[in-house]
């Protein structure tokens, strides 16, 4: 179970570092670098195509949904861990002799 909730917030961390390479990639062109390779010879005289910023969103946006899927996949699993973990063990309220009855 706990190795399930350190995968969904190692999922979620990875979500939120996918969302912010929009904002690193702009933070790196103004300060005069290259965009991570998007405008290799800075701001100023970039010659990059029409395509590259829709492939970057595009990719980002591809690898945004996967890591949604398998964020729901990791709750679903989680779930159904959880929902088997409480059939097992019995009523956690109620009567002692397992009627379930208040």
């Amino acid at each position: 179970m706990t190795g399930i909730r350190i995968l969904v917030g190692v999922i979620v961390t990875a979500i939120v570092g996918v969302a912010l390479v929009p904002l690193f990639v702009l933070l790196d062109l103004v300060g005069g670098g290259d965009g991570w390779g998007l405008c290799p010879d800075g701001l100023a005289s970039c010659g990059s195509s029409y395509f590259d910023g829709p492939e970057l969103a595009a990719t980002l946006l591809l690898v945004l949904f996967m890591l949604l899927a398998l964020l729901r996949m990791a709750l679903q699993i989680e779930r159904a861990v959880d929902g088997r973990r409480t059939r097992t063990d019995g009523p956690s309220m109620g009567r002692r002799d397992g009627l379930g009855r208040g």
